[in-house]
């Protein structure tokens, strides 16, 4: 069972037509109507279940620019300063603080590419302090430990994955937004090769503009469109203990266990990584594309079962645009939990920090992480589509550059100058060999 999630009251009959649609009311999405409606655009936005409720409200809550791939690194900049922003436009709150993050460890080579990293960013204007043993202990002084060195990245933060998107909705639709939710959008319509409509279960929008923003489900979306993107889904497992009367860091990141606090007091465990493969169709599709990426990872990566078939967001089906598809039947991705992982999470998260021993466990949950081959998200018009731009393969990373790509997808909608260069995201580059560069931090 996922941590409870905000919840906004809709109706469920979309507008004859819009200025744009934005399909998927995840965080990514959530912002980009955000953005689109303060430029004053009459945007709709679609989601077949409840807005944050798959892995927008099932992640870690991170919002970090420490270890960023450098393509993705000034997107993450730029977030940071929008969460931010977001909160004194709107007054709504989304959890956001920069309250640091802290990684600690004993391995020599991790720390090397923690420095190496650091060199890097302060070439791009990013303050990461290394800390040396001394340092590392008295910072992570609760785990008792002594450590070879660590990382602090003050200007990081976290937000709060069960208020984030809905707090975005709420201010989208203060601006005059539409918000439709339990609407699955079935498909796009086209007119002379260029988008003209988008079909849903509860009637026809007509537009020339569509933002396909719907994590897990984006390829086999796309797929209707015949359009070809490499995307594969993993599942992670996290868990939740209650609050306990010791402070402990608000963001602590080891390589056997990683604890974030939550705006209730709640800390969130995870081992960073850790992940089942749960094969599907559309996964054996695109599996050559994805070898350089578990190639590198393999040690996190465990087989999987048949949650992901279960699930139904990646199948190689066409579906028709009159009868129900995959969307309907399966209105919220809510994968089962990994339990060996939630043993192993939680005995280590208590070994890290032995406060945490007396703390309930509240809640136990997974969620599909969207992947593309090189682990940096796809933005872009897709350009066999005019007028469809696709938002997808955040890599586990969405949640905390969320606010920039809804303002990059804003600025290449409307013609603005983009807040960061859109090119490294294009989804043009996985149809070369630039697919094979994995993401390096």
């Amino acid at each position: 069972m996922s941590p409870p999630l905000q919840y906004i009251e809709t109706p469920q009959t979309p507008p004859p037509s819009a200025d744009a649609v934005v399909i998927g009311g995840g965080i990514v999405g959530a912002f980009a109507a955000y953005y689109l409606a303060q430029r004053g655009l009459l945007v709709t936005l679609i989601e077949k279940g409840r807005v944050g409720a798959e892995q927008s409200s099932r992640n870690w809550g991170w919002c970090r620019q420490q270890n960023r791939d450098a393509r993705e690194l000034p997107m993450a900049s730029k977030s940071l300063d929008l969460w931010e922003r977001f909160a004194a436009e709107t007054g709504e709150d989304t959890g956001f603080r920069r309250c640091g993050l802290l990684y600690l460890s004993n391995d020599e080579a991790e720390l090397a590419h923690w420095a190496s990293w650091r060199d890097f960013a302060k070439g791009e204007g990013v303050t990461s302090i290394m800390l040396n043993g001394r340092q590392a202990a008295q910072r992570g002084q609760a785990t008792g430990r002594e450590w070879k060195g660590g990382v602090f990245s003050p200007s990081d933060g976290t937000a709060d994955p069960a208020k984030a998107a809905p707090a975005v909705a709420r201010a989208f639709m203060k601006l005059g937004g539409k918000l439709i939710q339990q609407c699955a959008a079935r498909g796009v319509e086209l007119e002379g090769g260029r988008v003209s409509a988008v079909v849903t279960e509860a009637g026809v929008i007509q537009t020339r503009m569509v933002v396909m923003a719907g994590g897990a489900w984006a390829s086999s979306f796309c797929r209707q469109l015949g359009i070809r993107f490499p995307q594969a889904s993993v599942r992670q497992t996290i868990l939740s203990v209650s609050p306990v009367d010791v402070p402990l860091p608000d963001a602590l990141f080891t390589k056997d266990v990683s604890v974030t606090r939550r705006t209730d007091g709640r800390y969130a465990l995870a081992i960073s990584g850790r992940a089942r493969v749960d094969v599907t169709p559309q996964f054996m599709r695109f599996a050559t594309h994805f070898v350089p990426m578990f190639a590198k990872r393999w040690r996190s990566m465990i087989p999987g079962g048949l949650e992901g078939i279960r699930g139904g967001h990646e199948t190689l089906k066409r579906w028709r645009l009159d009868a129900p598809t995959p969307m309907e039947r399966v209105r919220i991705l809510d994968p089962k939990p990994d339990l060996p992982t939630v043993k192993k999470t939680h005995r280590r998260a208590v070994e890290l920090l032995p406060q945490l021993r007396p703390a309930q466990v509240t809640h136990t949950w997974a969620g599909f992480v969207d992947c593309t081959p090189d682990g940096v998200p796809a933005i872009g018009e897709v350009a066999s589509v005019p007028g469809f731009i696709l938002a997808a393969g955040f890599s586990g990373h969405g949640f905390g550059i969320g606010p920039g790509a809804g303002h990059l997808i804003a600025d290449l909608a409307t013609g603005a100058a983009p807040i960061v260069d859109p090119r490294p995201y294009h989804p043009s580059r996985f149809g070369d060999s630039s697919w094979g560069k994995v993401a390096d931090f």
